[in-house]
């Protein structure tokens, strides 16, 4: 399969990421790139995912797939992982869309390179603004999740330290209008203070999947 490149004046250019701050000038995508038209939910957190995170994490991202709605995240450990796991298990309506902090030719972590061909396997897409050769530099990382809220029409935040790269993608979302959800979390884990710092600040609080779906759906 032969990497896409897609300009940002190109038509096939998923037009919601045209609205954000600073969209990527190029995409470059393997698997089906149809379903970024369509955009989806993000599901994001820690890289230090508890077994609740984990659970929460496959758990909702089944439910919101068998409800059609494609899942994006970033291919990274924890979170992230568990969000698209379910997904190439199953044959639901939604598919996985991962957005990588480094090009396609060097998936990141290595341990997520066997996901990566399996969520292009079972329908989705992975994809990146970094061309072919680029270096895996730190910065990048923070940088894509600005892409990741973009192709979003929510974001779900499960678990996230006080200064978690999630809370960057939260950031993100506010400032394109994107609603953002949080999943509550034990008082006495690191990995909640960031979501439970949301809830207090506003964001919507998840405690079962209807919460998400009964918002997005309203504002459909």
């Amino acid at each position: 399969m032969q990497i896409e490149e897609i300009s940002v004046d190109n038509k096939e250019y998923p037009k919601q990421l045209k609205n954000i701050y600073d969209p990527p000038k190029k995409l470059y995508i393997l698997g089906n790139r149809e379903i970024l038209k369509q955009g989806g939910i993000a599901i994001v957190g820690s890289r230090n995912a508890s077994e609740y995170g984990k659970k929460v994490a496959l758990k909702i991202s089944k439910e919101l797939s068998q409800n059609g709605f494609h899942i994006i995240s970033g291919l990274a450990k924890g979170i992230d992982t568990y969000a698209h796991l379910e997904i190439v298990k199953s044959n639901n309506k939604g598919k996985a869309i991962a957005v990588l902090g480094n090009s396609l030719d060097n998936v990141y972590p290595r341990e997520n390179r066997d996901l990566a061909i399996e969520i292009i396997k079972t329908g989705g897409c992975i994809i990146s603004e970094y061309p072919i050769g680029s270096k895996i530099e730190a910065k990048n990382f923070p940088e894509r999740n600005r892409i990741i809220s973009g192709l979003s029409r929510g974001v779900v935040i499960i678990e996230a330290a006080e200064k978690s790269g999630a809370l960057i993608t939260a950031d993100f979302a506010l400032e394109n209008g994107t609603e953002v959800f949080a999943v509550p979390g034990n008082i006495f884990s690191n990995t909640s203070i960031g979501t439970n710092n949301l809830i207090k600040e506003g964001a919507k609080i998840v405690t079962s999947t209807k919460d998400i779906l009964e918002e997005i759906i309203q504002k459909t």
